[in-house]
């Protein structure tokens, strides 16, 4: 123990290791519900060159690594399930390149969204990227490699990992490769038309190494933004209602939403609206579309769309979104689950209801909903389960919440979204048995000494 430690302190300077009980407390566990587990050292990198020689002492000497970005992923995906060494990016966090004519950015691994959203307010006022409904400390590397999606995922370029234009990684085996366009010539433009290896490292759960920078579309900023919020009291509805909002093309975000709180929006579905133009007339124009496509229900009366207060329209003006993050200690106590899954739109009404009776059947609160990716391709549902953490009964009724929505969203034709370990057995456990081996293969080829992240993507 005291020879990696040394180790580690020669590699990245004393003040970036600890082995202290505190640390190790901190870093056993995250705001979900998974059981904690403590790494034997944590380690702050600043550069990809110290992450290699981490990486080589780890292979030498058989030690587990677990990448961890801001920490918020809520599934466990950072705990260290066999221990070993928290490679936490933070310090890693320099924006090292923004090309405005090509719309891409080039960041450290741990760079945060807020970082990247400041820097380009300030420095490119014209541009922006696509930001997740997370806390500004989430990193750009974190939510790529999950499969994440923002504000921009409806309108222009579907799940963040598909918004990538070129990763620098360090394999498993300390091998630093660049992927994508950044591989052949200095710019970081695309991952087309090459042979595309940066699938091996996104949805992986840190299972086959260690991203160390990111490339990333950039997007016009427009000058104007409004909101609408159209609301029905039927559930079947909704399918119908987004298939006419995506079909206007006039959307940038679609985010549909149900909750029993506050009381007055008990019982309806929510569905908000964003809507950004450069100029004031193209808004109008654009509003007055999505109004249209709307028409006959509200003027049957079976929906409607819902005027707003200065004050709450300020709030879904917001990007990121703060509502989410604000329920998600509505219960006191710092304890949140956000179980997600990608399914088709169709299937929104049928995990409205299966979220409400799982939530009923364990005596727990929710907020339910989903965002439209992709122009309607798919939609990242969402099932919220807010907890306190002084509750151990409430722990445990949320863990079986937690059990019986991955369950079920695998029944209705989804998938969890980055699952824990007892989701990711799940989703393996009904996987075609040949993509399950390809699988395996990747990971022993890449990862021989089995160090990276251990327990994750195994049965």
């Amino acid at each position: 123990m005291d020879r990696i430690k040394d180790r580690l302190e020669e590699i990245v300077g004393k003040d970036y290791v600890s082995c202290s009980a505190e640390e190790r407390f901190i870093y056993s566990r995250d705001q979900g519900v998974q059981e904690p587990s403590e790494p034997d050292y944590v380690v702050l990198p600043a550069t990809s060159e110290e992450v290699r020689e981490i990486v080589l002492l780890a292979n030498e000497a058989k030690v587990p690594v677990v990448p961890m970005g801001g920490g918020l992923v809520l599934s466990g995906l950072t705990v260290p399930l066999k221990g070993g060494i928290v490679l936490d990016m933070k310090r890693m966090n320099r924006i090292l390149e923004v090309n405005e004519n090509s719309h891409y950015a080039v960041v450290e691994a741990g760079t945060s969204q807020g970082m990247l959203d400041a820097y380009l307010r300030k420095h490119h006022p014209r541009l922006k990227h696509s930001l997740p409904d997370a806390p500004p400390v989430a990193t750009i590397a974190g939510n790529i490699a999950i499969h994440g999606s923002g504000h921009l995922s409806q309108s222009e370029g579907g799940f963040h990992s598909e918004m990538v234009t070129g990763l620098e990684v360090v394999l498993p085996t300390g091998e630093l490769v660049k992927l994508g366009s950044c591989s052949t010539v200095s710019a970081w433009f695309s991952r087309a038309p090459l042979p595309d290896l940066a699938g091996l490292f996104l949805g992986w759960n840190g299972t086959t190494g260690v991203i160390t920078k990111v490339g990333i579309k950039l997007f016009p900023r427009q000058a104007h933004h409004d909101v609408l919020i159209f609301m029905t009291e039927d559930v079947d509805a909704a399918p119908d209602i987004l298939f006419r909002v995506i079909h206007t093309g006039m959307a940038e975000d679609i985010n549909y939403a149900l909750s029993p709180k506050p009381d007055y929006l008990s019982g309806f579905q929510m569905i908000v609206i964003n809507v950004t133009a450069h100029r004031e007339d193209e808004l109008a124009l654009k509003l007055r579309i999505i109004r249209e496509s709307l028409r006959d229900y509200f003027e049957t009366k079976e929906a409607g769309f819902m005027p707003m207060p200065p004050n709450m329209k300020a709030g879904l003006l917001e990007v990121p979104q703060k509502a989410l993050s604000r329920f998600a200690d509505v219960r006191k106590g710092g304890g949140f689950e956000y179980v997600g899954a990608i399914m088709p739109l169709e299937k929104i009404p049928d995990a409205c209801r299966a979220g409400m009776e799982i939530t009923e059947r364990n005596g727990i609160t929710y907020s339910l909903g989903a965002r439209i990716i992709g122009r309607g391709h798919s939609a990242m549902f969402f099932f919220a389960y807010p907890f306190n953490r002084a509750d151990k009964d409430e722990i445990r009724r949320v863990r079986s919440a937690l059990e019986e929505t991955n369950e079920e969203a695998i029944r209705l034709g989804g998938i969890p979204w980055k699952a824990e370990a007892a989701g990711q057995k799940l989703i393996l456990g009904s996987m075609e048995p040949a993509t399950y081996e390809l699988m395996k293969k990747v990971r022993t080829l890449l990862d021989p000494n089995g160090i990276m992240n251990p327990g994750n993507w195994e049965v």
